[in-house]
């Protein structure tokens, strides 16, 4: 079949009245899920999936895409405008999104994150339709080495996350580490640092402690007996947002950003494990290595909210590669597609492309639509909960404890989640009183297990031989991606003009 008969076959199916209507609903309830604190776009697709049971496959996958994209999207709005992110991948968000808002140009950020996500979205989706095939063979060579050596260097860019206090976002790293090793070996099942625990024993989630760091840290900053009582006025803009869209001259500047951040997206969404988050983190320190002004970054400028939302939504173009083409799942929100279509009778895998090249067209499509239309919805939805920031915070605060509460709660029905999520709220004014890094923390928890799992993994298929394991001859990608971050450490402490 070729190339135009695909994308007629795909556009047809979305744009029938009924699926495109379908369509439009999917992309609200998505940017609702990932404004949500607390509710991940793995999470909304698992609430996405109870509207699937009754539809047809293709009808299915693209309501899924649909709220998938726009989920991602959803996260930086409650990022800028709260600086709480909606979806784990909206974190890097915070650093500039929230600083322009408290300048009063919550508009400003709003518009680029939209047309950046949007960008993200559309260039992984034309990467996932013509080179699905390719890349996603390139993806089965990485061997637990080389998986394990792109986690490092995502370790490795903690370096570069604060250069004014590099020894303690180290030791922030560190400690997301530790936290990661927290559970039951999952080599050979021995329990670590559970304490005699049963609820650690499969680690601390991930979602518990953002919520912590991010959320509840920010209601106990914002309760400081010398501040004064904050009134209406005292909200960000007072509770109006006009979301305005980049002017060319802005997005002239950018453009090598969005498009740097768009590639590098796509391709960490395509390795299995990685995700939005790795690729948010990694974009948004890539382009602080490589800027004119990485002073900058942190202070709210739009290249920070561009790297970020860019690479976050260009990751599940990249994610829905190996699904379709293979039936191995990018992420954690493609397992869950996965697994509906299978309940369907769907066989995904290399042969889906040869007879049921319409599932690859229908997603391209529903891909499309839905980039573009989220734009629009999420300007209405951003007003929406801009008009929550003209509360007093002494009502707002214990709301958004509330809203953090149920997240923490939702993600595994577990009490245990909502402890972990206070004495992560907890250790998040201890952090900010000692300069340590947030974010440090929650990058080394998020690779923490990825890395070790791989490592081991590694060491074993090379006999306990840590120079075969990065053999230039038998792992090869593993052995340049291990040089690339021994630069990049170097170059940090030893820094030049470039």
């Amino acid at each position: 079949m070729s190339t135009m008969e695909l994308l007629k076959m795909g556009f047809g199916v979305v744009f029938e009245p009924s699926m495109f209507f379908m369509v439009c609903i999917a992309i609200v309830l998505g940017t609702v899920f990932g404004a949500l604190p607390g509710v991940s776009a793995t999470m909304a697709v698992a609430l996405g999936l109870t509207f699937t049971y009754t539809m047809e496959p293709i009808p299915a996958i693209v309501f899924l895409v649909a709220i998938y994209c726009s989920s991602i999207t959803g996260g930086s709005i409650t990022a800028i405008l709260f600086k709480i992110p909606g979806v784990p991948s909206s974190a890097p968000t915070t650093f500039d999104g929230y600083p322009m808002a408290q300048r009063g140009e919550a508009g400003k950020a709003l518009g680029v994150a939209l047309f950046c996500s949007a960008v993200g979205g559309l260039v992984s989706a034309l990467a996932m339709f013509l080179l699905s095939g390719p890349l996603t063979q390139a993806a089965l060579q990485f061997g637990p080495a080389d998986l394990f050596a792109i986690t490092f260097m995502g370790l490795s860019i903690l370096t570069c996350l604060d250069g004014d206090h590099i020894l303690t976002t180290i030791i922030s790293g560190l400690i997301g580490l530790l936290l990661a090793c927290v559970g039951q070996d999952k080599m050979y099942a021995v329990q670590r640092l559970t304490f005699g625990s049963k609820q650690l024993l499969a680690g601390i989630e991930m979602i518990p402690v953002l919520i912590g760091l991010f959320a509840v840290t920010e209601v106990l900053k914002q309760t400081n007996s010398k501040k004064k009582r904050m009134t209406a006025e005292d909200g960000i803009t007072g509770g109006k947002v006009d979301t305005k869209m980049p002017s060319l001259k802005e997005l002239w500047t950018i453009k090598w950003t969005m498009l740097r951040c768009s590639v590098v997206g796509t391709v960490v969404g395509i390795l299995p494990g990685a995700g939005a988050t790795i690729a948010s983190f990694l974009c948004y320190t890539m382009e602080n290595k490589i800027s004119k002004y990485p002073e900058k970054f942190g202070t709210g400028i739009i290249d920070g909210i561009a790297a970020s939302e860019a690479s976050n939504n260009a990751a599940t173009g990249g994610a829905m590669v190996p699904l379709l083409s293979l039936g191995i799942p990018g992420g954690n929100a493609a397992a869950v597609m996965m697994s509906a279509l299978t309940l369907k009778g769907v066989q995904l895998g290399p042969l889906l492309l040869t007879n049921q090249p319409e599932y690859l067209s229908a997603t391209f499509a529903s891909m499309i639509v839905t980039n573009i239309l989220m734009v629009i919805v999420a300007i209405g939805i951003a007003k929406v909960f801009a008009q929550i920031l003209a509360i007093p915070y002494s009502y707002l605060g214990p709301i958004i404890v509330m809203l953090a509460l149920i997240g923490a709660y939702a993600n595994q029905m577990s009490i245990a989640d909502v402890q972990i999520m206070v004495l992560a709220g907890v250790l998040g004014v201890i952090i900010k009183a000692c300069h340590f890094n947030s974010a440090a923390i929650v990058l080394g928890l998020v690779l923490g297990s990825m890395c070790e799992s791989n490592f081991s993994r590694a060491y074993l298929m090379s006999k306990a031989n840590i120079g075969l394991m990065f053999s230039p001859v038998q792992n090869p990608i593993a052995f340049v991606v291990i040089i690339f971050c021994i630069i990049l450490c170097v170059l940090r402490f030893f820094p030049f003009d470039y």
